[in-house]
Formats: C-alpha cells, structure tokens, sequence
C-alpha cells in the first residue's frame, strides 16, 4: 500500500460518529481473557464463502459468510475477528449437525468471541454467519461515496478492516481460497480478487426485508437484483480481499503474453461514471509495467486477472490481489498530465504491482514483517517507474523519500523498521516513513551492495521458495545470502533493519588515506543512545569509486586522491555524511555536477549538519544558490523548498520574510525568465519532462512564497479567463497556484465561491487543488469558517486534507492548533486505529519547548486513552521541542544570513 499523509488522514464526519454510536449500541462485552494481538492457535481457516448484498446508496449491507475451520482441540468458545457487525445468527456446523453459537465482540480492535452451546469437537467444522453492519464514508473496511447522482462502494481492508466486513480470522498468516458472490443493483457492476463466472438476475418481493428497509429510509425500493458469482481465488490473507459494487466504467485490454507467461493477462481499469476519458492512459501504460515486473521476478503474473480501480477518496493505493485500487487523481490522467503526475502514475502502479508477488504471492506471517512487503515494493516502484519511462526521472524520488525519513528516524523517540507487534494497536504503526523511506532506502543499499544481478536472484529464490505461502524477514534475508553466497549482507540488513537511528559518517584525509567513523545522527540539544551499524559505504573522490563495509568505529577505506569527495556514491546508502570545512567547500562547489541523488544526499547532509549545530546558516544559502543552477529539476530547488521549511516553523520570523522572499526571488525569478513562462495549457508541451517539472516547481515558489508581482499578474489573468469560460487559458501544472492566488485576492467570499465550485465538480484534477486553495490562502478568518464547515458534499478525506493544509501554512498554523487542541475527540472519534494513529502528525509545524510541553499536557491523556497514535504523537512532541532548540539557537543567525544575501 502506498500512502501519503494528507490523504491517509480522514476527518470524523456525521456519518463516523454515527457508526460510531451504532459500536456503541451493539455493545462490547468485557473478556479479559481476550487476546490483544495473534488469536490463540485453537482453529485454524481453511476456505471462505460470502455472499454480500451492497446497495450503495443504502447505509447498511448484509452478509453470509461461512468458514471452514480445522479446529486443534474441542472446545466451548474460539476467538476470531469481528468489528461492529450485528449479527442475526451464527452456527458451526460438524458432519452434517449445526451447534448454535453465541457472537460477542469483546474489544473495539474487533477481536470477537463465539460461544458454542455445545462443544465444538476437533477436526474439520463450518463456521456460519448472517449479519449487517454499516457501510462507511472513509476509505476503512467496506465505504461508499456518492459521485455525482450515483453511489459507488469500495473496500479498504490493510491493516485489520477487513473483520468490519465479514466475520474473520482476520491475520496475513492466514491464507485461503474465498468464493465469493455479491448482490447488487440491477444494472450495477461487482468487483472482486477473481473473474467474474456469472450474473443471475432476481426479482425483489415488494415485502422482503430489503424492500421494507427501502421504504421505511425513503430510499429507491429495488425491483430486481443481480447477483453477481466469482471464481474461487487462489490462497489469500483476509486483508487483500476486495469487495466493490456500483455503476462502474470499465475500459478492457490486456497485457500481450511475453516471456514465462503464454496467454494474453486480462486487463481493466475501473473507474466511476465521472471520469469517463480518463482511462486510456491507464489501460495503455499498465502492459508495460506488468512485463518489466515479470522480467525481474522470472516469473508470470501470479493471478488470473488484473483490475485497476480507481476511487475518488482512497488516501494512495492498495494492492489486492488481481483488484488494485488507486486514488482517482493517480489512475486516471491522461497524455497532458504533469511530469509529477506521471511520475506518480508510473513509482505508485509499479509499487502496487510489486505487492502481487512480493505480499500477495509471498505474505508476511505477521504484521511484524510488514515492512518487508512495503520497503521491497517502495524500492521496485521506483525502479521499475525509471525503467518504465526513464525520461521522467522516477528514480531520483526514492533518494528524496528516504532523506525525508531519516528526520523521523533521528528522533529519540522512534522504532526500528523491524518491529515487534504485540497488540493490533500497534499494527498501523508500522506503516510510516519508516517502513517505507528507510526500508525502501536499506533495501536499494543492499541491492547496491551486492550487484544487481545478485539481489535479484535472492528475490527470485525468495519467492520459489515461499509460493502462495507466507514467509519472515529472516528468511527473505538468508535467501539473499545464499543467492549472493555472502553471509556478510545479514549483520549489515540486520543492523539497519533491527535498530532505530540514523548514521553519520565522518570522512577525512589523514595520511594521504581516507578515514571513516561513524556515529549517531543527533539534532542540536537530543542526546540519544549511541549506536553502531554494519554501513555498506560506498565514497567517490573525483572519478575512483570503491565501496567497504565500515562495521567498526572507525576505519581507513582507501587513498585519498584529488577532487572532490563524495560520501555517499549514487545517493542510495541510508547514512548522513560529515566533511572538514575545505571538503564541504570543494563538494558544494561541485554540486551542480553531480548525479541528482549525490547532490541531494550532500545538500540532506549539510542540512542535517546545520540541524546538529554543526553548520552556519549562510553556508546553506550559499548551497541552495550554487545547487539551483543543477540540470536536475529535484536538485535544482531541493535549497529552495528547504528554505521555506523554515519558514513554514517560525524560524524565518515575520521581520526576515522580506529578505527571505527577496532572495527566492533572486534565486530563482532568473531560472524562470531563462526557460519562459506561459500558463495556457499546452504552452511549454514540447519542452522534456524534468524542464515541464522545474517550471512548475519556480512557478509555485515564485507565486506562493516570493509573491513576485509579474508571476502573480500572469496567474491571475488566466484566473480571469478561465472562470469566464476559457478552459485553456491555465494548464494542468499551474491550476493549483492560480487558483491560491484567485483565493488570496478575493479573501472568505472567494473562498466560499471556490468551496461550491470544488463541491460541485467530479474533476480529479480541479476538486482538490480548488480545496487546497482555501486552505492555503493564509487567512485567519478563512481558517474559523473552515472549521464550522458543515457541507455534507464535502467529503472525510478532504475535509481533513484542509485541516492539514491550515495547520502546515504559516499565518493560519497557531489558529488551527489551538481548534485541533481543543476538537481532538471529535475529530478522531469512529475514525479507526489507521487515522487516528497519524492525527497528531498534523501539529508538527509548532516550534518552540514551551510549545511542546502544553500540546502534551493538553492532548497527551486523550491520545494515551484512544489507545491510538501514541508513537506519532511521542514523535510529534520531540519534534516541536527540537525545532525551539534550534530556533532559539539559530533564529538570528538565520536572519542575519538573510540579510546579507540579499545586501550582497
């Protein structure tokens, strides 16, 4: 699954708290003998059967499901998983004889009981369910969406949502068959993991149950249904289930047979009535991602068929077996997208693809081996993304994503990538930067480390050994091992994988050698526990590359030689770096030359450098002006973004802000002029990708941070015409600042214009930049009406991307956190252990000690009794004290600095 942060968060809408209320209702019966993490090993599932009724313009479904179950010992009672389900009837049934049970849920992860009225014996039995339970608005366990006149349903079943829908043994250790049917509209299409078999129109007695449910809710009463029957899947987890009805678009095609794989692999892109048009690109571009995936595993596509949905609220995507689904604005672009949509398009199709071997093929037993199912697929996205279409520059991405992680993973308050998993609040922990970031970043050092070639045959013997089966972390690794023959990548995997933090290595000529150290990455004023790695180190001076493993403190690695030295050869070692004062001058000098992800890793190195009260503030500047004349668009505004960072925290104060915006301006309005800027659509469409993408980046950075007057001028006249009729007078890339601009000019009422112009649009394009407009306009009173939206148009997921977005823009920021401090329940209330665990993520731009102690006084008990989000909140916390150290530490230096660029 890949997720982003504004996306992964979702708001407490009226409909959450009322499922909320409904839990409630039904009731959770107290057992302190229920388990809190792994069920006890009393049965174990061996198929699945469900038939679901889904009317998604109806608020509720109903289920039968059946299990079949191996039970280990008789027994009275077996635990299983089952979260809000009322349920009419459950049963076993044992050689033909039925044992009534009792269903209880007894904790709000969903862990239930069932109570058999008899003993269960040992041995094969069915375990039978009918129920109802709530369909929700967020993307968690089964949710609906109304799209224009229409409803659609989805299902979102990572981590443990899937025991929300049908009664479970809801663990990845798990896997079987499931054969499922799903009843829907007349007319309506169903999605699942299989092919569909066949469909079997029903007529609907006027007094069945669901007819009177119809009218008694004022809903449509259904004259026909169909019932749509799939074929049994191959082995599956509970949580790559997908489930889906509504009155779907489809474009067909396939994936032409190509090397182990004889027969065309069928292929759809699935898609609400709204985004008609917007397939194509999907449908044309997919094939090739299939057949470089299969190149590099050495192996066919594992399932029968491939459907990729999208849905216009999933926060990223989610690889279900044979039944992808994507967020609307990442499936659905066309040939005019922009570079970074198509970047997106191509790292986040090849990612989730990865899962269908490395996850879905191969499966984690626990959760505890998540993060080698998301670290392995962030590390193929990427390189499957490049090598897909190598002129969009995907691969660079990667760097930038791990550099991003170390910051967390600097903190003292943290947790390895490995991790153990005790209780299932702990599960969706483990789907942050770290797992993602550093793991993708720890497995392209390795995959550096031991050849390409070499890495990929330990893939390949990981997953012939494992097939349609489930496997750890330590065995992925000794099938590493053995494929490279060298014992040694287990200590440095191990190293990296079971242990929190972030190394430095220090580099220095002594003696005409060069000598490493290492040691822990600290911020100014953290002190934490010093820690050593097996560092798989790989150092160029001038054009000599050689790569050692540095497994001691400190070590010589070879000549010194002339030039500039580069710690970090090709960007992909997960490490910070050190340099004498005349070796960060000669590198920085050199930047622009470098490869993209070297330059990168040395501008995140002397960052980090100034972070630990080790560099000045004018050498930062004097990199972002050196860096920004890169050929790399990444590199080339990498100072630049940074740069507002500190501006976005408070340590560029409001006094300094002209000479900041002075010297984005200088940076950067020249980089603008020389490569030329016209914002009607289709203007620049014959410059290369990365230069369509550096224009966008100047674009924003003048408009939005430098407020350069010709920039603005020029945005908002196509504002103008194209809110007079004239589509073409904006382009894709430069939507989202002119429509900041258009709020920015024309304060609350533009902002209410832009909410019912967002509201009433199905554009995956236009809907949330318009959203992000009035969250970014840096208004107060904005803010306050933001708060007291009520819309019910507006939906979960953007309601909390607005939130966000005024939490993280500067003049809006206190406003917002003090409304979050006080709102905290509400919001998090019915939201599920996924959202809430990452909630308090969205207070990370406050900025002093004093700060952080009155968020955790605040708001550390209600997070502590949510039993979710405890470690972003710890996280959260130790950042804003860090940012006032640095702060009160760096604040003058920083203005000072300011002023002297722009006087010079």
């Amino acid at each position: 699954m890949r997720a982003t942060l504004l996306a992964a968060l979702a708001f407490a809408s009226p409909l959450a708290i009322a499922t909320a209320a409904h839990a409630a209702e039904t009731g959770i019966v107290a057992d302190a003998s229920a388990p809190k993490g792994k069920l006890p090993d009393q049965a174990r599932p061996i198929a699945y059967r469900l038939d679901l009724t889904i009317l998604p313009d109806q608020p509720r479904f109903s289920g039968h499901a059946e299990i079949d179950v191996t039970v280990k010992a008789e027994t009275k009672s077996l635990y299983l998983h089952g979260r809000d389900l009322t349920m009419a009837g459950a049963r076993a049934i044992v050689g033909g004889k039925t044992i009534p049970a009792k269903w209880a849920q007894v904790d709000k992860t969903g862990t239930a009981r069932l109570d058999f009225a008899a003993p269960l014996p040992a041995g094969r039995a069915t375990l039978a369910f009918d129920y109802d339970a709530a369909i929700g608005d967020s993307p968690s366990s089964l949710y609906r969406v109304k799209v224009g006149t229409d409803w659609y349903s989805w299902t979102q079943f990572e981590s443990i949502d899937a025991r929300g829908t049908f009664p479970s043994f809801d663990e990845p250790g798990f896997k079987t068959p499931f054969t499922v049917s799903i009843t829907t509209k007349a007319g309506d299409k169903a999605v699942s993991n299989a092919p569909e078999t066949d469909v079997t129109r029903i007529k609907v007695d006027p007094r069945s149950a669901a007819a009177q449910y119809a009218r008694a809710h004022k809903l449509p009463v259904p004259t026909a249904l169909d019932v749509h029957h799939f074929q049994p899947t191959l082995p599956l987890p509970t949580y790559l289930v997908a489930l889906m009805a509504g009155p779907y678009i489809t474009a067909e095609g396939n994936a032409p047979p190509v090397g182990a794989r004889t027969a065309p692999l069928p292929l759809r892109i699935v898609a609400t009535k709204a985004q008609a048009g917007k397939l194509d690109y999907a449908i044309a571009e997919s094939p090739r991602i299939v057949e470089l995936l299969e190149k590099y595993f050495g192996q066919p596509f594992p399932f029968p068929k491939l459907d990729q949905i999208g849905s216009p609220v999933m926060p990223g995507a989610m690889e279900n077996a044979g039944a992808d689904i994507y967020g609307d604005d990442i499936i659905l672009i066309d040939g005019n997208a922009t570079t970074r949509r198509k970047q997106n398009f191509g790292m986040i199709v090849a990612h989730e693809l990865s899962h269908q071997w490395f996850g879905d093929l191969v499966t984690p037993a626990w959760w505890d081996d998540i993060w080698l199912n998301e670290s392995f697929a962030n590390w193929m996205g990427y390189r499957i993304g490049n090598e897909w279409r190598p002129e969009l520059n995907i691969g660079v991405g990667a760097i930038d994503e791990a550099l991003s992680a170390m910051d967390t993973d600097a903190l003292e308050v943290g947790r390895p990538i490995h991790q153990i998993i005790a209780e299932n609040s702990q599960i969706d922990s483990a789907f942050d930067s770290i797992t993602y970031g550093k793991g993708g970043q720890v497995v392209a050092m390795i995959a550096s480390y031991l050849g390409d070639e070499e890495f990929r045959d330990g893939v390949r013997l990981h997953l012939s050994r494992h097939r349609y089966g489930n496997a750890t972390s330590d065995e992925f690794f000794q099938a590493l091992a053995d494929a490279a023959h060298d014992p040694r990548v287990l200590p440095a995997l191990k190293s990296f994988v079971d242990q929190q933090g972030v190394p430095v290595v220090d580099i220095r000529r002594e003696g005409g050698q060069l000598v490493a150290s290492q040691s822990r990455y600290a911020f100014l004023g953290s002190s934490p526990k010093p820690l050593t790695w097996t560092i798989p180190l790989c150092v160029r001076v001038g054009e000599k590359r050689t790569c050692s493993l540095l497994d001691k403190t400190s070590m010589a690695i070879g000549a010194a030689g002339p030039g500039a030295i580069m710690p970090n050869a090709g960007g992909a070692g997960y490490y910070r770096f050190t340099l004498s004062p005349d070796d960060w001058k000669t590198l920085i000098a050199a930047g622009p030359t470098l490869p993209a992800g070297e330059a990168l890793a040395a501008d995140d190195s002397l960052w980090a450098a100034f972070r630990a009260g080790k560099a000045d503030a004018a050498t930062l500047i004097t990199a972002a002006k050196t860096m920004a004349t890169a050929k790399d668009s990444n590199v080339a505004v990498d100072g630049g973004l940074r740069l507002a960072g500190l501006r976005a925290t408070g340590l560029i104060d409001d006094a300094s802000l002209p000479d900041y915006r002075r010297l984005i301006s200088t940076i950067y309005g020249p980089m603008l002029a020389q490569i030329g800027f016209d914002p009607a659509a289709g203007a620049h469409k014959s410059d290369d990708p990365d230069r369509q993408k550096l224009r966008q980046d100047l674009v924003r950075m003048l408009a939005l941070t430098a407020q350069d007057a010709d920039v603005r001028a020029k945005l908002l006249a196509a504002s103008d015409a194209y809110f007079a009729g004239n589509m073409q007078a904006i382009d894709q890339a430069f939507l989202a600042p002119m429509l900041a601009l258009t709020v920015q000019k024309g304060g609350l009422p533009a902002a209410k214009t832009m909410l019912e112009r967002a509201l009433t649009s199905e554009d995956a394009v236009f809907r949330p930049r318009a959203l992000n407009a009035i969250a970014l306009s840096g208004d107060p009173a904005i803010a306050r009406w933001v708060f007291g939206l009520a819309d019910k148009r507006l939906r979960p997921t953007e309601r909390i991307n607005l939130i966000t977005l005024l939490a993280t823009t500067r003049e809006t920021r206190d406003v917002t956190a003090e409304w979050l401090l006080a709102n905290y329940d509400t919001i998090a209330a019915g939201n599920g252990i996924f959202i809430t665990s990452r909630l308090p993520q969205v207070l990370g731009t406050q900025c002093s000690a004093e700060r952080a102690a009155d968020i955790q006084a605040k708001l550390g008990p209600k997070v502590k009794a949510m039993g979710a989000g405890e470690l972003e909140f710890a996280r959260t916390v130790e950042e804003i004290r860090h940012c006032g150290v640095l702060k009160d530490a760096k604040a003058d230096e920083i203005a000072a600095a300011l002023k002297a660029a722009v006087a010079g």
